[in-house]
């Protein structure tokens, strides 16, 4: 692995901190009037009684589980007074909370103003505690927690504040009436409240507001790791032009949890603010871009049952397993943001093991989310687990485009047709940047184009996505190239891109537009039958006079299948093995327009494989898709052949059967289906009753329903064994009659 990832780590780790994760001090409390419904005026330090007093009016504080708020004492034992009870008055709270405000600030290294909303007063009697936990966020820009413990006799119930391996544990005892302590931490932190041990604590919670947006924050001095992260990245850039295997772009996990709401640089907290402010600056000197994203960790793999499976006969719980072997894994970066905190449409794009700065910088951590499942079947038992960070994401300014085609088809065609059509709009020359940015994109994605990567009908075709964009910019260098790398190597072409195709096709000489097509045919025919037809129907006129396109039509024609033929019939419109009539049509025309003895030639073949064209299902069809006065004489010739095919079965007699003799041809020889032969061959029975066990009765109406014979088939219940009662009808006829008609309509529609 490249020491890269290693140095960079090193020195912005030891960027000075703005601010820790938490902070702690003591305000001077002027006294204040603390009133709580239903009790009224508090007296401070606390008094046992007015203690009692609170808790019988306070309500069982829960906690947050997932999405489900839940009490339970185990986890939380303490009572709490919802704000809309409480009223903190006198002229000098005002500025108390002030004062501990600037002093939380500080502490936390936040330079936006922030404001303290109330939330709760909280009451710990004797044996109140709380497990370890992170508070949620409760309102809009909350990022970090208030407590405030007013003045009270009570030991005990010391604070832990967590944040990654650091811990700190305040004691925030206070007995003096004229002082009030306090502690501030990030939300995303862990802490705990320890159990009282005697008396009667009582405490106000404030959520921690930041208002505003400001720059990206910038460290106080840090012109040594400034300098040397600037070196760092100017090495990696002009590296790349070697040899040397480098990682394309680097990814910073940063220290403190974020949403996706709060991912801003404005909003980064403690060390994460630091990073950023020397990787911003270094970035820039270093002609580097700097991004801020979500970067998800998934893993999976093996698990093994722990030493408490199978105690309990309740459900088994995820502390049943234990984590084994990581089999797979994957990471991905997404919800992206400019310096300048505007959301950026990139999408999800993969991360390599080998751009993590520093290297295996979860290992450490506890993921965010982890899930067992019970051995079934073959299958033994497993995990998944994800974690989620957010991360500073760099990369050479000259490689954006690199990095962008790592995202995959889905996000860049999306992006290069918004850049085309921004270009398109400005009205700027080929010289412009983003002309330059959309040809150097669209070069990247030929190179990378995936071997797998048509889409079905209903789907949006990345192919005529890019086609689109390069026909935008006037890009032929593009067009070409991707027509003869991708589309003309067999890769990602449809028919359903055929009019992308043709436009992109227009703006070239004829010539080279007959040379491109005759590419596309030639990597294609052998396997794309109806795309290549198609293509070569919806030829222009232009392209009809140039002699280059004989050739691609012989392709197409060598390539069309037949009873003979090892084709695969896997793009016919998805019938199965059946030729679709319109590649029939397109076949015809094509050969028609471009040389007439060889669409003489495919109709003959087409009229002696009645197998693989069938007159019903595909010439028919075929032919009535043509008009008389065309100008296509192997049209003509095929509509001549489906008129004398229809009118010799329209010559045919068409009556109903004179008596109960019915045709059908069963296959099976044996003593039941024999009775079946006779019965369909007496020409007064009507019905036949065919009294047999079960098995009997299964195989011999199986029989008439391969057969096809002309008969109803009903069980009759009464008595056993059950009976198969069979009756004659006139589904022959009727199906004679409605081809009839259909013949008629055909053949009035081949007469012009």
């Amino acid at each position: 692995m490249s020491s890269l990832v290693t140095e960079l780590a090193e020195i912005l780790g030891k960027a000075l901190r703005p601010g820790d994760y938490y902070t702690r001090g003591t305000a001077r409390l002027l006294a204040p009037s603390l009133t709580v419904d239903g009790v009224g005026p508090i007296a401070l330090p606390l008094l046992p009684v007015q203690a009692e007093q609170l808790v019988a009016v306070a309500e069982r504080a829960p906690y947050g589980r997932g999405p489900d708020t839940i009490i339970d004492t185990t986890v939380r034992n303490t009572w709490q007074i919802g704000s809309d009870r409480v009223r903190i008055e006198g002229r000098h709270w005002p500025q108390t909370l002030a004062a501990m405000l600037e002093t939380v600030a500080e502490g936390l290294g936040v330079s936006d103003p922030i404001e303290a909303e109330f939330y709760k007063l909280l009451v710990y009697d004797k044996g109140s505690f709380f497990v370890s936990h992170r508070d949620t966020e409760k309102t809009p820009a909350m990022f970090a927690t208030l407590v405030v413990v007013l003045p009270s006799y009570c030991t005990g119930g010391e604070l832990v504040v967590r944040h990654k391996d650091r811990s700190v544990q305040l004691d925030l005892r206070t007995d003096d009436p004229a002082e009030a302590a306090f502690a501030a931490f990030y939300a995303d932190c862990l802490h705990e409240v320890l159990p009282i041990t005697s008396g009667c604590r009582l405490t106000l919670i404030y959520n921690l507001i930041r208002r505003g947006k400001g720059a990206a924050p910038q460290p106080p001095s840090y012109t040594a790791e400034q300098d040397k992260v600037a070196t760092l990245l100017r090495d990696w850039r002009t590296g790349m032009d070697g040899n040397k295997p480098l990682p394309e772009k680097l990814v910073y996990p940063l220290e403190h949890a974020y949403t996706a709401p709060e991912l801003d640089f404005s909003m980064l907290k403690g060390a994460d603010a630091a990073a950023a402010g020397v990787l911003a600056t270094a970035a820039q000197q270093a002609d580097c871009a700097l991004h801020l994203a979500l970067v998800t960790v998934e893993e999976f793999g093996s698990a093994e049952y722990g030493d408490n499976y199978g105690r309990s006969w309740s459900r088994h719980d995820d502390d049943d397993f234990e984590v084994g072997e990581i089999d797979d894994w994957s990471i991905a970066l997404s919800d992206w943001r400019a310096p300048d905190g505007n959301p950026v449409s990139w999408g999800e794009i993969p991360v390599g093991k080998d751009e993590l700065s520093p290297p295996d910088p979860f290992d450490e951590l506890e993921p965010d989310e982890l899930h067992f499942e019970e051995a079934s079947g073959n299958a033994g038992v497993s995990f998944e687990r994800r974690y989620r960070r957010a991360a500073l994401v760099v990369w050479p300014n000259d490689r954006a485009m690199a990095v962008l085609t790592q995202a995959g088809l889905g996000v860049t065609v999306p992006h290069l047709l918004d850049v085309a059509q921004r270009w398109v709009a400005s009205g700027t020359d080929r010289a412009s940047l983003a002309w330059r940015e959309a040809h150097e994109l669209a070069e990247r994605m030929c190179d990378d184009w995936p071997e797998h990567s048509g889409a079905r009908p209903t789907e949006d075709s990345p192919t005529t996505g890019l086609l689109i964009a390069l026909t935008a910019l006037g890009d032929t260098d593009g067009i070409n190239r991707f027509l003869r790398r991708v589309v003309g190597a067999g890769r990602g072409y449809d028919k359903s891109d055929n009019l992308a195709v043709i436009a992109a096709l227009e703006i070239f000489p004829p010539n080279r537009a007959a040379d491109l097509v005759t590419v596309i045919v030639a990597g294609n025919a052998g396997q794309r039958f109806v795309a290549c037809a198609d293509l070569l129907a919806r030829a222009p006129s232009s392209l009809l006079e140039n002699t280059g396109l004989a050739k691609a039509a012989s392709l197409l024609l060598d390539a069309l299948p037949h009873a003979g033929s090892a084709a695969k019939l896997r793009d016919w419109s998805w019938r199965g093995d059946k030729v679709d009539p319109g590649f029939v049509a397109d076949t015809l025309t094509a050969l028609g327009r471009i040389d007439a003895p060889l669409a003489d030639r495919a109709v003959a073949l087409m009229l002696g494989d009645v197998k693989t064209y069938d007159f019903d299902a595909v010439l028919v069809p075929a032919a009535c898709k043509f008009r008389s006065g065309d100008g296509i004489p192997a049209a003509e010739r095929l509509r001549a052949a489906c008129r004398a095919h229809l009118r010799a079965r329209i010559a045919l007699p068409l009556a109903p059967p004179a008596d109960w003799t019915r045709p059908g041809t069963v296959g099976c020889r044996c003593a039941r289906c024999a009775e079946l032969s006779r019965f369909l061959a007496d020409a007064t029975q009507k019905t036949w009753i065919y009294r047999a066990k079960e098995a009997d009765r299964q195989h011999v109406a199986e029989t008439i329903r391969t057969a096809a014979c002309d008969l109803d088939t009903d069980t009759e219940t009464k008595g056993r064994p059950y009976s198969l009662v069979c009756t004659k009808n006139n589904a022959s006829y009727h199906r004679r009659v409605t081809q009839r008609q259909q013949d008629v309509r055909d053949e009035a529609i081949l007469a012009g």
